[in-house]
């Protein structure tokens, strides 16, 4: 029952530009064969995706959803349906990457698709599985009941568990290639700073050489001024923040803050 983490949805009003930001600082690349810049921006890194959304009223901006890949959508939701609480939507034919829609038992949404859907185009068709040396390597997501939550992807997609470390509450469900964290959310943790309600929290990536990573991050910006993020930290509520963060994310070096906020965990691997 192979099952991988094809997507990460971001919904921006700058959209252009984040896609821009990923493919310079990243390596990540778009499709030649498939555009619709009305639409979306999807880039990938060879194995996923990150879907950027245009903004629309009444759409919050961020992190939105991420989206698995398996091989027949009607075994999974069989096995979703007997999660309480769970549910299911057709989709739009007009999407290149979803036949479905679903949401976990707490109301995380996520995207399904198969390999043979119809509408399937672009980067989901043409990522080969070969990663870039800077890839997605997890979603983040706050949820009150991790350990329910962790039950749920791993009977409905067959996740496998890693340890965590030892003090480490957190849960690491992998595809072999790219992680679902699930972090304990609690109420208590965000005192000091602003209070972020239960859904994903940040995206992931791991790069051949962090300082290597800093540098081009500053020379994107000497190059083009928009490629400036919010750099995490300032003040007294972002420094609480980023304290939370590095609990909650102890395997990252650092976080950036992307061109519209999006939270950004790297970790190196020289």
């Amino acid at each position: 029952m192979p099952a991988k983490i094809n997507h990460i949805a971001i919904v921006s009003q700058e959209y252009a530009l984040l896609s821009y930001f990923y493919q310079t600082v990243f390596g990540m690349r778009t499709s030649p064969n498939f555009k619709r810049p009305g639409r979306a921006i999807t880039v990938g890194d060879g194995f996923a995706g990150l879907n950027i959304n245009p903004r629309k009223a009444g759409r919050p901006a961020g992190l939105d959803h991420f989206g698995v890949e398996v091989d027949d959508t009607g075994e999974v939701l069989e096995r979703l349906r007997a999660h309480e609480g769970a549910d299911h939507i057709e989709r739009p034919s007009t999407r290149p990457f979803a036949g479905i829609t679903a949401n976990d038992p707490d109301g995380n949404i996520f995207d399904l698709s198969q390999k043979k859907m119809a509408n399937r185009a672009g980067i989901y068709v043409e990522n080969d599985g070969a990663q870039n040396p800077r890839r997605i390597s997890h979603i983040a997501l706050r949820t009150r009941r991790p350990d329910g939550m962790a039950r749920f992807y791993q009977d409905v997609f067959g996740f496998a568990e890693a340890a965590a470390k030892p003090g480490d509450p957190n849960h690491y469900l992998s595809d072999g290639k790219v992680t679902l964290v699930i972090i304990p959310w609690r109420i208590r943790d965000y005192e000091g700073t602003n209070i972020l309600a239960p859904g994903l929290d940040h995206i992931g990536f791991s790069v051949e050489d962090a300082a290597a990573l800093k540098r081009d991050i500053e020379a994107a910006i000497d190059a083009n001024p928009a490629m400036q993020g919010i750099v995490p930290g300032r003040g007294i509520e972002g420094a609480a923040r980023l304290e939370l963060a590095r609990r909650q994310a102890p395997y990252a070096d650092f976080f950036i803050g992307d061109p519209d906020f999006t939270l950004v965990a790297v970790s190196g691997r020289g």
